[in-house]
């Protein structure tokens, strides 16, 4: 008990010592000091608790595993609202795949905007119904609203519960050395998506009508949840996946870093072997964005054994995803590691996501096309910096 006390009074003063973000999820830092030492009562069902490069928490219940998943519910009227609604759904489905097991639940709180009107509310929440109903998932509460001071893009919160067997889920521990990964669809699908949703007329000045059209079907690829329940199917933990994880803020190089860096282990990664979706390196390109090191919602990355990894890459391709084996997991000892050009060099964790700046530069590029006042910098970036660092969750980097 004297240690305890000790440790946490050890922790309040060092949480003096790494700053709050100016906007945006807390550090890894200030989880570490803060949030990490405090976690309510103590409990022997907790199997995954909060930590880094996890999406989910999972604990026994009777003789059954559930995952606990918890988002903010993001909705971007730009996007169009049915397109908002379904990314703002699958954002937070795709961190409850990456358990194993299959999402069955829903808790959600909308905290509205006053201006949202009636016939857009409708539009969102059978979005969402919709999706839901597709996938299994069933609506069991939640909380409707609207108040002042509640502004897009964050309009809420949202729990997935999922629920399965005691040997059905998977999380970064149950990964080891020689495990293949997996990664599906390739680099910079998010990005490549929302600058094809937002700049069409961009991308047809430069590209044709014909690139631009094709170019905005990305945006539906921005969910993992069919990548991984068809992984999970072929088989989990020694006949198969061993761990997932979605590779949002700063891409494919972030998302390796975070899931091996979660299972203490290293990673070998030959790049010539990922795959990339049609319209992203020259949507990249175009920006001025290094795909790999950009956001990336609807890339999974799995660990899986090493043979079993043919038959995952096989089962995607039979529902039309793009996937390969690009590398293993390796000792902790050996680092990460990045071929690139038949060269090794160390693959280190991107930090800023290049995405931010370009989008500022096209929004300033399609304002001086347009004549517009000048692009609201501070406030718009703000705003879309908020959408994205927070919408991944508190607890996992």
């Amino acid at each position: 008990m004297k240690e305890q006390k000790k440790q946490t009074a050890k922790s309040e003063q060092s949480a003096h010592s790494a700053e709050m973000p100016e906007i945006g999820k807390i550090s890894p830092e200030i989880f570490t000091e803060v949030i990490f030492p405090r976690l309510g009562a103590k409990s022997k069902d907790v199997i995954v608790g909060p930590q880094h490069g996890v999406d989910v928490g999972i604990v026994t219940i009777g003789d059954k595993a559930v995952s606990f998943t918890t988002d903010p519910v993001f909705i971007v009227p730009q996007y169009g609202w049915e397109r908002a609604a379904w990314f703002a759904i699958h954002i937070i489905i795709s961190d409850s795949v990456t358990s194993g097991l299959k999402p069955k639940y829903l808790s959600i709180d909308l905290n509205l905007p006053m201006d949202m009107t009636k016939e857009q509310l409708l539009i969102v929440w059978d979005t969402i119904h919709k999706e839901c109903e597709k996938l299994g998932i069933t609506v069991i509460t939640g909380h409707t609203a609207r108040y002042e001071n509640c502004n897009y893009p964050m309009v809420g919160g949202a729990t997935i519960v999922g629920v399965g067997e005691m040997d059905e889920y998977v999380t970064p521990r149950l990964a080891q050395a020689g495990d293949k990964i997996i990664i599906s669809k390739g680099p910079a699908i998010e990005a490549s998506g929302i600058f094809a949703t937002m700049f069409p007329s961009l991308l047809e000045k430069k590209f044709g009508k014909a690139f631009s059209k094709k170019a905005q079907d990305i945006f539906y690829k921005m969910s993992i949840v069919e990548d991984a329940m068809t992984a999970i199917k072929v088989g989990v933990r020694e006949n198969g996946i061993t761990a997932m994880h979605d590779a949002t803020e700063c891409g494919i190089w972030g998302g390796l870093y975070e899931i091996a860096q979660a299972a203490g282990l290293g990673v070998r990664i030959e790049k010539e072997k990922i795959v990339v979706e049609d319209c992203v390196p020259e949507i990249c390109y175009y920006f001025g964005i290094d795909p790999y090191a950009s956001i990336s919602e609807g890339t999974m990355i799995a660990s899986c054994r090493a043979h079993k990894a043919e038959a995952v890459v096989k089962a995607l391709a039979k529902k039309g995803i793009k996937s390969s084996v690009v590398g293993e997991l390796i000792d902790a000892k050996k680092g990460m590691i990045l071929v690139e050009g038949g060269k090794e060099k160390e693959l280190k964790h991107p930090i800023v996501d290049p995405f931010w700046r370009a989008f500022y530069d096209a929004m300033q590029k399609l304002n001086a096309i347009q004549l517009k006042e000048p692009f609201r910098q501070a406030q718009e970036v703000a705003i879309w910096e908020h959408f994205f660092t927070l919408r991944r969750g508190l607890y996992e980097v």
